[in-house]
């Protein structure tokens, strides 16, 4: 709050009456302008980033519970196979339907036996890591906003500095004015890529959660999966 104030009066200090921040930041130096408006395309993407991962994986976790629901509840896997579709089952029913096509495939070449419960694994691990690549994919824009943000303003907040000595340098007095314009860049350059780099790194960390949430569920079908196959499937060696 302090800084905020003292940002204020160096606006006001420098700037004649009827003048804006708007009017600052347009009179601001090149170099100021630049890192302004890299930290806002920064910023502009993430919340776009963050907007569409909320509503994907709220739809997602709809349908996972969804499908856990209908898993449970049918006591046959070609009656649940019938009724999921890869384009709109959500990330579990495409696991579900990658394995069933492995069981089938092993069913239909033999005598109604599955031969490798080992293949039938690796086939629902290999499609669980597609889909938590999928739900991760566009989560290292907002790691690199987080991390990156801060520097960039920093960089911002050197080159007001620089500009603040400049004009002391070159004035024939000491004064407000002087310095105020440098240090009024400096302190918004600051402002910025924190402003860009918070809620960058809280919904990276919360989305990380919820995938992590995700793919423990995943991990835990596959293998309720495998436990049905194999009492199913499997005929037991004696």
């Amino acid at each position: 709050m302090v800084t905020f104030h003292f940002t204020i009066a160096l606006i006001q200090a420098q700037q004649p009456k009827g003048s804006s921040l708007v009017d600052l930041l347009w009179r601001a130096s090149p170099i100021a302008k630049g890192v302004l408006i890299l930290l806002l395309i920064f910023s502009v993407v993430s919340w776009a980033i963050i907007f569409s991962k909320w509503l994907l994986l709220k739809n997602v976790e709809k349908s996972a519970r969804e499908f856990l629901t209908r898993f449970r509840k049918q006591p046959k896997l070609s009656d649940l196979y019938m009724e999921y579709d890869a384009s709109t089952g959500g990330p579990l029913a495409r696991i579900f339907l990658a394995g069933y096509d492995e069981i089938a495939n092993q069913i239909s070449d033999g005598d109604g036996e599955v031969r490798s419960v080992d293949s039938v694994g690796r086939v629902l691990q290999g499609a669980t890591i597609a889909e938590v690549n999928q739900l991760e994919k566009s989560l290292t824009w907002l790691a690199t906003t987080a991390n990156a943000s801060p520097f960039i303003g920093l960089f911002g907040t050197v080159v007001g500095i620089v500009i603040a000595f400049q004009g002391l340098s070159g004035a024939t007095a000491s004064s407000i004015q002087a310095v105020a314009p440098g240090i009024a860049e400096a302190l918004i350059a600051t402002a910025a890529g924190i402003a860009a780099a918070v809620p960058a790194a809280i919904f990276y960390n919360h989305f990380l959660s919820r995938i992590k949430a995700l793919t423990a569920t995943m991990d835990r079908f596959s293998l309720d999966l495998l436990n049905l196959v194999e009492r199913h499937y499997v005929k037991a060696n004696v």
